[in-house]
């Protein structure tokens, strides 16, 4: 799996499908842009990880808070064109940009590929292969629109950074795993993320109690 982080708020969605893909066994090629890693670092401070410029140590990093080792996870920068994304021959199941900005939105609709980022997404459209894009801004004019259209015709799934609430999410860990979740079943990854609409626990049981214990945070 190739996961890419841009620069659109939303970094605890990154997160929250980094460690999930992991836990399942995974192999995952991560991939930042500068404005992402200053996005990590302003919405996940409160971690310990300083998300470096340095792929190296980026991966020294990960490696020890995720407790995994380099046949699982790598790192790379967002210039190293010899990375194995870049080429389509190196094969691959999937890409997810998450969260994905315009910018990098507006520049794969336009067929662009000044990084790697664009370039392993570009590689993934036109080898037909699985490709995920997060995209978290609001509101989106007409421009945004129809880029993300360009992308969806071009084989790519647009899957927006919208959590629901019927599950009554008492966390901000709870609603990035909904989105997690959303993405997991796009990629066929199974998972016990979130209770599904319809299933007797998603009202019932510990998550009544849950539901319960919280009310009075979604209280006017």
């Amino acid at each position: 799996m190739v996961v890419a982080i841009c620069g659109a708020s939303g970094a605890c969605y990154a997160l929250s499908l980094l460690r999930h893909l992991l836990a399942a066994g995974c192999r995952v090629s991560l991939l930042t842009s500068a404005a992402g890693r200053q996005v990590l670092r302003l919405e996940l401070e409160d971690l310990p990880l300083s998300w470096p410029d340095a792929p190296v140590q980026m991966q020294g990093e990960l490696e020890e808070y995720f407790i995994c080792g380099p046949e699982q996870l790598r790192c790379y920068a967002e210039d190293d064109f010899m990375a194995p994304v870049a080429s389509g021959s190196a094969g691959g199941d999937a890409m997810v940009i998450v969260p994905a900005s315009m910018g990098v939105v507006g520049r794969l609709a336009a067929g662009v590929s000044n990084t790697l980022i664009e370039r392993a997404a570009d590689v993934s459209l036109k080898e037909r292969r699985r490709l995920i894009i997060v995209p978290r801004e609001t509101p989106l004019h007409s421009i945004h629109l129809r880029n993300l259209l360009t992308l969806s015709e071009a084989g790519a799934m647009i899957l927006p950074a919208m959590p629901a609430f019927y599950t009554r999410p008492c966390s901000l860990q709870d609603i990035a795993d909904f989105i997690a979740a959303r993405i997991l079943d796009q990629l066929g990854i199974e998972h016990h993320l979130v209770p599904r609409w319809g299933e007797d626990e998603m009202l019932g049981g510990d998550s009544q109690k849950t539901i319960n214990n919280h009310e009075s945070r979604y209280t006017p």
